[in-house]
C-alpha cells in the first residue's frame, strides 16, 4: 500500500455527510451513498447491520429520528486514500435536546470508493464507547500497549526461554467440511479445540491458540508434551462425533515469548515436523527425543534426515509410538 496518502478531498466528502445529519440533509445523505448491492451500514444498535439498496431509501428517516443536537462537534478527523479507495475515521462529541446534562462520543468509520471520478461510500460503522471493565469484567490494553510501547520509543517485554512446541492438525479437514456443512462443522472444531484445551492444561501445558483446524501449545518439558500428545490421540478416537484424525508434530529448544505467544526457529521447525506425520501419527525432533533418553514405554521409529522448508540442512524426525 505505498500509495496511500492523507486526502484532505475525502475528508471534505466525510464532514459533508456528517454534517447533513443534524442540518437534516437527507438528499445529501442518500446521494453520497453507492447504489452498488454491496452498500454496509453497521450501527450503534444490537441488530443495525444491513446491505443493500434499503440503506439508501432509509438512512434520511433513520437519522432523522435522532432527537435535537445541542452540540454535535469534532474532536478527531482523519482520511486516506489509495487509488479507488479510500477511508476516514471521524469522532463528534454529541448532547442531547432531551438529556442537556449529558454528552456522548460517537466514533465513525466511512469506507469510499470512487465511482465516476465522484467519492461514495460503500460501508459506514458508528460506535459508542463502552467500557471493557463493564463488558467482558477486565480492562482490554493489548493494543493500547502496543501503541503506547511505540509511542514512549520501547517495545514491550520479550522473554526467552525453553519449552517444548506442539502443533496439531486435523487431516481431511477441508472434506469434513464439505460433508457436514460449515455450521455444524464449525461447532465440532470448536469442541474438538475444548478437548484439546482441557487436555493440554491438565498436562502442564499452554493451549496457545488455535490455527484454522490445527493449534499451537506449549509445554515446560517434553515428557508433558509426549503424554499430552498420547491423550490428545486417544480422545480423537473415542469421540462420539465425526471420526477425527489428527497428525502432531513436536519439538523442544529454546524460544522466545511475547505475551502469550511464541516465537523463533523451534515453533517453525515443530510447525514443520507436523506437516510430515501421516494421518494419526506423532512425530518428533532429534532434540525432543534426545532429551527424553531411555524412557520406559516410549519407542522412536522410522527415523528419516528430512529436509524442513525455511531452515537449512538435513534434519531427523522420528515417529513416536507407545510399547505396553
Amino acid at each position: 500500500m505505498s500509495g496511500v496518502k492523507p486526502s484532505p478531498e475525502l475528508l471534505a466528502v466525510a464532514r459533508r455527510w456528517i454534517d447533513a445529519v443534524p442540518n437534516r440533509r437527507p438528499n445529501e445523505l442518500r446521494n453520497l451513498l453507492t447504489e452498488h448491492p454491496y452498500l454496509r451500514f453497521v450501527g450503534t444498535g444490537e441488530n443495525e447491520l444491513w446491505a443493500g439498496a434499503a440503506i439508501r431509501e432509509g438512512i434520511g428517516d433513520f437519522f432523522g429520528a435522532i432527537p435535537e443536537l445541542l452540540k454535535h462537534e469534532e474532536t478527531f478527523a482523519e482520511a486516506y486514500e489509495n487509488d479507488g479507495t479510500g477511508w476516514a475515521c471521524m469522532c463528534h462529541e454529541l448532547v442531547l435536546a432531551h438529556q442537556p446534562d449529558r454528552s456522548f462520543t460517537i466514533r465513525s468509520t466511512l469506507i469510499f470508493t470512487l465511482e465516476d471520478g465522484a467519492w461514495k461510500i460503500v460501508h459506514r460503522h458508528g460506535s459508542l464507547p463502552f467500557s471493557n471493565l463493564e463488558f467482558v469484567g477486565s480492562e482490554q490494553t493489548a493494543i493500547a500497549d502496543l501503541v503506547a510501547a511505540a509511542q514512549n520509543g520501547f517495545s514491550l517485554d520479550q522473554r526467552s526461554g525453553f519449552a517444548s512446541i506442539m502443533f496439531t492438525d486435523i487431516v481431511n479437514s477441508s472434506r469434513l467440511a464439505e460433508v457436514m456443512g460449515d455450521r455444524l462443522w464449525s461447532a465440532e472444531v470448536a469442541r474438538h479445540f475444548a478437548a484439546l484445551r482441557r487436555i493440554i492444561e491438565k498436562g502442564g501445558g499452554q493451549f496457545v491458540k488455535s490455527l484454522g483446524d490445527g493449534t499451537m501449545s506449549s509445554f515446560p518439558s517434553p515428557g508433558d508434551a509426549l503424554e499430552a500428545a498420547r491423550g490428545i490421540m486417544a480422545a480423537s478416537r473415542q469421540s462420539d462425533g465425526p471420526a477425527i484424525v489428527l497428525r502432531i508434530g513436536i519439538h523442544t529448544g529454546d524460544v522466545v515469548q511475547s505475551e502469550n505467544d511464541f516465537f523463533g526457529t523451534v515453533v517453525n521447525k515443530a510447525a514443520r515436523i507436523a506437516t510430515l506425520a501421516h494421518p494419526g501419527e506423532i512425530r518428533v525432533s532429534d532434540a525432543t527425543r534426545k532429551m527424553l533418553g531411555e524412557t520406559a514405554g516410549l519407542a522412536f521409529t522410522d527415523t528419516v534426515s528430512v529436509p524442513l522448508k525455511g531452515l537449512d540442512g538435513e534434519h531427523l524426525v522420528h515417529r513416536l509410538e507407545w510399547r505396553e
